[in-house]
């Protein structure tokens, strides 16, 4: 055959399949041009609440459920969900082949669409007071009965210690009653900011009793949890999934430890490269999203110590945890609440992901139950995660980041209202916390090394832990392989152009065990007064390994007060600030760069991107250029001087 032929039958055969696929619609064999070769984009399924689940899914025959698109999509085929309320479970058969080639769940363009984990509940019978009560026969849950199943797990702190809580819950008009300590308690005259449920299940019954002061829950929209997510794969390896666009809420999740299967309201469950974005995800018992370990005999079982850690640790390598297998997702534009453990999860399956754009707020606020795992967004093993431009408030700690976060980067977040802003635990860097603004009581809580804090404003207190005996990995460069163990001595750490305001106070790490460098920082008004001796604790060997810090190039304006606050106008909010023009003066501050950074001392590597790249901050918390030749102290580069309003979020 002739080339010439070649190329006209090449041609002939495109042709065929754009015009079919193009010109008439087919829904099948719609092609798009790539770069670097053709990306067929095969079916899309519609999924409507007026839908059959006996159509084809095209737009004029649309399925019922999301369920039953989940289970025809192949690789490459999009399920699009038109408005209105799903109430069911999706657990997603398969995954896609590529980044180029997903399973895509999105809500249609400029419609709302709602999924939960719950049901509408009537048949309410006063029992007293303000309480009703219902009774529901045990099949009405089917294999999952949320109020016979206990949240549980390592690190799980019940409170008091003898105290039962279920994954069930009750909402009157979208938010929650907090479940009574006992029937007693939930037979008493309500009280109005808490109101409260309780169950009992025998052979054959549910038995629900509710306060709703004030309402007839016949009347009002009365629903209980019934599933225990609502996006979660039954098993590992579901890969390249994207889902967009949707409201999930009210899921019966249990405590998800990083030793133990993790599941979210929604979760990737141990998977590679999906997309999580747009989405609003609230009110999930434990965590809203989890991008974490999957389940083994070992869950829960003997494994809550740093020796039980590292165990699961050597099993999830096995188990493919590795670059090119695990985590690599994107979280993005997301909007997390009302969840009482975590709103993001994830022990090691969190690696080389992408967290940006972010509202987060109102993680573990009841505090009925209590443990060591609760924060807006908590990972173990994030290696070169970067949490990136989220606003997190209203949390009991804002980042969390627990063992091997090597490479990791925390930068332009704006937290304010949490109890704690950033615990960095038993890691040895290299890490990056950069460009934040960080206005909680509490900036910092530290026992970690290789930390490098770069034009960042604090405006609360810090803590450090002088040493932690404890051994915990570190790893070859942007690699999950673990090179070794060690422990955990304070100190490794660089202040660098940062600006302290409030009661910003770094002074705990004057006394550290290995050197911390200070340089270029401003300090105002009620800043770095000295704080407590960590030193009083420590043996007379480890008192004598003690490093002294350096400090260059600071400026102290005790005099000035920022007077720095937030200020909230609907949607937005704005940064109160004094700026001082004297903060621009001599002396000259260092763009901050790998070089300038040096090498965490335990892993002996540099602070780079998490491509490899060198580290450059030469833009602040809005993107803006820096003054390369004389920065700017802390996250913004000063325009001008004064009091100023600056629109953060």
């Amino acid at each position: 055959m002739s080339k010439r032929n070649v190329i006209v039958q090449w041609l002939g055969a495109f042709l065929s399949i754009f015009l079919n696929g193009v010109v008439f619609g087919q829904p099948s064999d719609r092609v798009a041009l790539s770069k670097e070769h053709l990306v067929v984009v095969n079916k899309e399924y519609h999924v409507s609440v007026n839908g059959n689940d006996a159509g084809d899914g095209s737009a004029s025959r649309p399925l019922r459920t999301i369920m039953t698109a989940a289970n025809l999509a192949m690789p490459g085929d999009v399920i699009t969900v038109h408005a209105g309320t799903y109430r069911e479970q999706i657990t997603p058969p398969r995954g896609g082949n590529s980044d180029r080639e997903r399973i895509v769940y999105q809500a249609a363009k400029g419609e709302k669409v709602v999924i939960k984990g719950s049901e509408i509940i009537k048949g309410w019978e006063r029992a007293g007071n303000d309480t009703w009560v219902v009774r529901l026969p045990n099949r009405f849950f089917g294999k999952f009965n949320p109020y016979d199943d206990l949240i549980r797990g390592d690190w799980f702190y019940p409170t008091p210690k003898e105290r039962k809580y279920h994954t069930g819950a009750v909402y009157l008009n979208g938010d929650w009653l907090m479940e009574a300590a006992n029937q007693e308690e939930v037979m008493r005259a309500a009280d109005v900011k808490n109101p409260l449920w309780w169950a009992v299940v025998d052979s054959t019954t549910t038995t629900i009793w509710a306060q709703f002061k004030g309402a007839d829950p016949n009347k009002e929209t009365v629903e209980i949890n019934a599933r225990q997510a609502v996006f979660y794969p039954d098993k590992p390896f579901m890969n390249f999934i994207t889902v967009r666009g949707f409201t999930m809420e009210q899921a019966a999740t249990n405590w998800a430890p990083p030793t133990a299967e993790q599941m979210g309201l929604i979760g990737t469950h141990w998977s590679r490269g999906w997309i999580i974005e747009d989405n609003t995800i609230q009110y999930s018992k434990c965590s809203g999203i989890a991008l974490g370990k999957y389940g083994d005999k070992w869950d829960n079982n003997n494994t809550e110590s740093a020796e039980g850690y590292v165990g699961t640790i050597h099993r999830a390598l096995a188990f493919g945890w590795n670059k090119g297998t695990i985590g690599g997702h994107l979280v993005q534009n997301n909007k997390i609440a009302y969840c009482e453990q975590t709103g993001i999860v994830g022990s090691m399956g969190c690696s080389f992901s992408i967290i940006k754009g972010n509202v987060i707020h109102d993680i573990h606020i009841r505090r009925l139950f209590s443990g060591a795992e609760m924060a807006g967004i908590k990972f173990h093993g994030g290696v070169d995660v970067q949490i990136a431009h989220n606003h997190i408030y209203r949390t009991n700690m804002g980042v969390w980041l627990d063992w091997m976060a090597q490479g990791a980067q925390v930068k332009e977040n704006l937290f304010h209202d949490n109890s704690l802003d950033i615990f960095l635990e038993v890691q040895h860097g290299p890490i990056l916390v950069c460009n934040n603004i960080s206005l909680s009581g509490q900036s910092l809580l530290m026992n970690s090394g290789g930390v490098a804090f770069a034009h960042n404003l604090f405006g609360g207190t810090m803590e450090v832990i002088a040493y932690d005996d404890r051994l915990t990995p570190y790893h070859k460069p942007h690699s999950t392989f673990v090179t070794a163990l060690h422990d955990n001595p304070g100190g490794d750490i660089r202040f660098i152009n940062n600006l302290f305001v409030n009661k910003g106070n770094a002074r705990q790490y004057d006394n550290a065990l290995q050197p911390v460098v200070f340089s270029g920082n401003v300090y105002t008004k009620g800043t770095n007064q000295p704080g407590g001796d960590p030193t009083r604790t420590l043996s007379k060997d480890q008192q004598a390994a003690l490093k002294d810090k350096t400090e260059t190039g600071e400026l102290y304006r005790q005099g000035f007060d920022a007077a720095t606050g937030l200020v909230v106008e609907g949607n937005a909010v704005y940064l109160d600030i004094a700026w001082d023009p004297d903060w621009l003066k001599a002396p000259k501050r260092k763009l901050v760069t790998t070089e300038v950074l040096g090498r965490a001392i335990v892993p002996g590597l540099p602070f780079e991107n998490t491509d490899g790249s060198p580290v450059r901050v030469d833009t602040d918390y809005l993107g803006r250029k820096r003054n390369i030749v004389h920065p700017s102290p802390g996250p913004l580069e000063i325009v001008g001087s004064g009091r100023q309003r600056i629109k953060v979020w």
